[in-house]
């Protein structure tokens, strides 16, 4: 696996913590990982934590002067073997299920040529909303992988299906893709 890697795209949520797990267990097992940290998930970890255990720049600015001279959007959508979203958050299943491209996570979903895994992470409630389970069959059907939700207890109190896989899972997850 030494020669493979991932685009990370870590949405908001509480489980993005998780994302920090992840990365130092991809790369536990040879596989790199570039970063792009949504504006929202930067509410849960910092570039910085980001950028240390991933031992690459963070990106999270569609309109960065630098990286879009370059068509950043474009090279960071192909410049892995695979894209991961975790968290997979209700706002970012649904820009890709409607093709929305408004910042860049999105952006990136759009413009790849690459597979995608998703692993989805929200409220119970939001999991079960009809408007998510639309959004999960359209992904499903456009050929969108997906590794969880699991079922447990949850940060806001409740019960039931929406925690992030944990990151093993994750990382095997990506593993089978890599290696398919």
């Amino acid at each position: 696996m030494a020669d493979k890697s991932i685009l990370l795209i870590i949405g908001g949520g509480i489980a993005a913590y998780k994302a920090l797990e992840l990365i130092r267990t991809l790369k536990k097992r040879g596989i790199a990982s570039r970063c792009i940290l949504t504006r929202a998930g930067s509410e849960f970890v910092t570039p910085l934590s980001v950028s240390a255990l991933s031992g690459d720049k963070v990106y999270g600015e569609l309109f960065n002067l630098t990286d879009e001279a370059e068509m950043g959007h474009i090279e960071l959508s192909r410049s892995a073997d695979l894209v991961v979203v975790a968290p997979a958050t209700a706002d970012l299943m649904a820009k890709a299920a409607n093709g929305l491209a408004n910042d860049l996570a999105s952006t990136t979903l759009l413009a790849t040529d690459k597979p995608v895994l998703m692993a989805p992470a929200m409220n119970v409630r939001m999991w079960d909303h009809k408007a998510t389970q639309r959004n999960l069959a359209t992904l499903k059907g456009d050929g969108v992988h997906f590794v969880g939700p699991d079922e447990g207890d949850m940060a806001c109190g409740e019960f039931g299906p929406g925690r992030l896989a944990e990151p093993d899972a994750i990382a095997d997850a990506v593993e089978s893709l890599l290696n398919a």
